[in-house]
């Protein structure tokens, strides 16, 4: 992380900010905000109620360090599989 801002710095930036023309919105943005004006609130549902509905893509994006990614495309290659077919065997075991 780098280093903290000076309080004199801050004010620049802020000072910075407030110069700068205030942003219209375009007129997709204009009509989303008059759709979800008209829309019902009696069938909104929670951020919970939500989660526990969605359904999961199939997908996971995982970080891995370097090295453990050259082995797992280095074993795959060895096996003749792609990496996502390998680490998927790799994952059921």
């Amino acid at each position: 992380m780098g280093r903290a801002l000076t309080m004199e710095e801050i004010e620049k930036r802020f000072a910075e900010i407030n110069a700068m023309p205030a942003e219209q919105p375009t007129p997709e943005e204009i009509a989303a905000m008059e759709q979800a004006d008209r829309e019902d609130p009696s069938e909104s549902i929670s951020l919970e109620e939500y989660k526990a509905k969605r359904e999961y893509s199939g997908k996971l994006l995982v970080r891995i360090p370097k090295e453990l990614h050259r082995a797992l495309a280095q074993a795959a290659k060895e096996n003749g599989v792609s990496i996502n077919q390998y680490v998927l065997y790799k994952l059921a075991k």
